[in-house]
């Protein structure tokens, strides 16, 4: 899976180190979870949402000719 979860804490916060996250990332919150995602260099990316909730993300890739 490209997408990783994140750790929401019992008081319903989320600590994120930004050290160790990826120089170029996503974050989505949606439905009380929290995923990361790096970034790929030449994409679109969409996040596809129903009855407000991100359902899910696709990434339409490419390479630069």
């Amino acid at each position: 899976m490209r997408m990783k979860n994140l750790e929401i804490n019992c008081d319903g916060l989320l600590e994120v180190d930004i050290m160790k996250l990826p120089e170029n990332c996503v974050i989505i919150l949606s439905g009380g979870k929290a995923k990361v995602s790096e970034l790929p260099a030449f994409a679109e990316t969409k996040i596809v949402t129903h009855q407000g909730r991100v359902k899910r993300v696709k990434w339409d890739e490419g390479e630069e000719f």
